[in-house]
């Protein structure tokens, strides 16, 4: 998907160069496509009849272990494809790093707690694919915005006690026991949702939450176990936060409170907040902020 797209952009910008320059757009559109190898739609689940596919960047000029991105698109749980967030890992194509990009069920499919359950499973399965695909587990970040962003926190921070991933395939049993989850190296959430009771009564209702929850019963109880507020504790991993201030799809206190609570228990944490920042379509002057606020902290944390 991404080669074609990318060839696709260089033959568009520039359809008739062969004996000239190509403008950088389209070097950058060529040097990614011969630079990565796409391995497209992989199953990594199939859950009522539904098959969770993956895609796999991976890099074509390197050897051994490489730094791997897990990625998780939005959409409220209840929209959203992992081919719209093709501009959503190119700056992460451009620092080097392989990428894997999930889609999982909406809620159409399935109602909570359906997506953190997949985006368990597409952990998962990076973990038992590692050696083959040369994902190098020790620099495993997952990633992703709005209710991927949620997602992102959910897949780094959930233990394996939760039993939110027993129907992953590939689970690793061994006389009745499941191998445990690849821990992440650090998280990277985009105005990701934490705390889902907040959003489905009261001032900060959501209806793309209420959906995604749809009328089962119990909800106080199925909210705190898709939130990831419920699973702070001490020897999480290092965790950034990304939010704009004025948003109003995912509140900014959604980002604030999970920041004071990852720092009440000891966990390293930055939140980057994005003054008058609304929900994402950031600038392009905020969009160089942030990445670079990225390397800072992949840097600090000893993560490249």
């Amino acid at each position: 998907m991404l080669k074609s797209i990318l060839l696709i952009l260089a033959s568009a910008i520039a359809p008739s160069l062969s004996n000239a320059q190509l403008p950088p757009a389209a070097t950058f559109a060529v040097e990614q496509a011969n630079r990565y190898n796409v391995r497209a739609n992989i199953v990594y689940g199939t859950f009522n009849n539904y098959e969770a596919k993956l895609d796999v960047y991976q890099r074509r000029d390197t050897t051994g272990l490489q730094p791997t991105l897990i990625f998780f698109h939005g959409g409220g749980w209840i929209l959203g494809t992992k081919e719209a967030s093709t501009m959503s890992i190119l700056p992460w194509l451009e620092m080097g790093w392989n990428v894997v990009n999930v889609e999982y069920r909406m809620a159409r499919v399935s109602l909570a707690p359906a997506a953190v359950e997949d985006c368990l499973c597409a952990l998962r399965w990076v973990g038992t694919h590692a050696k083959d695909m040369n994902f190098d587990l020790a620099r495993l970040i997952v990633t992703g915005e709005s209710a991927g962003g949620h997602l992102a926190l959910t897949t780094g921070m959930i233990p394996d006690s939760t039993g939110l991933d027993h129907q992953c395939p590939g689970g690793g049993f061994t006389s009745n026991t499941i191998a445990p989850l690849p821990k992440v190296a650090a998280i990277i959430s985009w105005y990701g949702i934490t705390d889902l009771a907040d959003m489905l009564t009261g001032p900060n209702l959501r209806t793309y939450a209420v959906e995604w929850f749809g009328a089962q019963p119990d909800q106080e109880v199925l909210a705190k176990r898709v939130s990831p507020l419920t699973y702070v504790r001490a020897g999480l991993p290092p965790t950034l936060l990304i939010h704009g201030d004025s948003d109003p799809i995912v509140p900014y206190t959604q980002a604030t409170r999970l920041r004071d609570a990852l720092t009440s228990a000891g966990v390293p944490n930055e939140l980057l907040t994005i003054p008058g920042g609304k929900h994402g379509n950031f600038s392009p002057e905020e969009r160089i902020k942030i990445y670079t606020t990225i390397r800072e902290f992949l840097a600090k944390h000893r993560i490249s």
